[in-house]
């Protein structure tokens, strides 16, 4: 049997599959909880199924190819454009500002949101949450000097408003992140820049409507409840 892993508790995304038809990180699912969720229409109660994560090529049994995912994530540029000229001393930053970051670079990029989100099956070409949560990230840094042209590749068919607010991805990321949100609060500096308008500023409008109302991540396997903390939205 064919699989990846690496580090073994949490911290690589490697070992994403999915468990009992739900997306996990097998590293820290235990055994006996994975029996203790089995039944239903998937599997016989007492019989754990493991499959790869959907929504990927499979390359053998419980590897796939994630060429495209990380094709997406590159697109995003989620490296800092900072600066030509580094300040003497350290970048102030606010406590607002280091929370709503502290949320995107929790993200290992293990794949398990990407691969639950019903409209990365129906469209290959949506940029995923995974890759807007990390352009999210540098869009909230205040030492990138490019957060306009972020928002302009984000703010697509392909990228912010063609999210449906499903929030499979909350429900699957195993470190309790909210990309629903982020993606949502993206949409909103969009319509405060005055870029958008008519029928992309409504929908973009009830992404955010939708974000605001959900709830937690129902994740049992999340490291910590957490969203994408006080946005300061400036």
């Amino acid at each position: 049997l064919t699989f990846r892993r690496s580090c073994r508790h949490a911290i690589c995304g490697s070992c994403a599959m999915m468990v009992n038809r739900r997306n996990t990180l097998v590293c820290t699912k235990p055994l006996a909880e994975a029996v203790e969720e089995s039944g239903g229409w998937f599997n016989q109660k007492g019989v754990v199924t493991i499959d790869p994560l959907p929504y990927l090529p499979i390359i053998k049994d419980l590897v796939v190819d994630r060429t495209v995912f990380w094709e997406q994530y590159k697109a995003m540029k989620p490296w800092l454009e900072g600066p030509a000229t580094v300040p003497v001393k350290e970048y102030r930053m606010s406590q607002e500002e280091v929370n709503a970051m502290e949320q995107a670079e929790t993200c290992i990029m293990c794949g398990a949101c990407y691969s639950s989100c019903p409209v990365v099956a129906g469209n290959k070409q949506y940029l995923g949450p995974h890759a807007m949560l990390k352009a999210f990230l540098r869009i909230m840094d205040p030492r990138d000097t490019i957060p306009e042209e972020r928002l302009d590749a984000i703010a697509t068919a392909d990228g912010a408003f063609r999210c449906h607010q499903v929030v499979n991805c909350i429900d699957a990321c195993p470190k309790g992140l909210n990309p629903a949100k982020a993606i949502a609060t993206i949409g909103k500096l969009s319509l405060r820049s005055g870029k958008i308008q008519g029928e992309r500023a409504r929908r973009i409008q009830e992404l955010i409507d939708t974000a605001d109302e959900v709830q937690p991540p129902r994740n049992p396997n999340a490291a910590q409840p957490i969203g994408v903390g006080e946005i300061p939205v400036k």
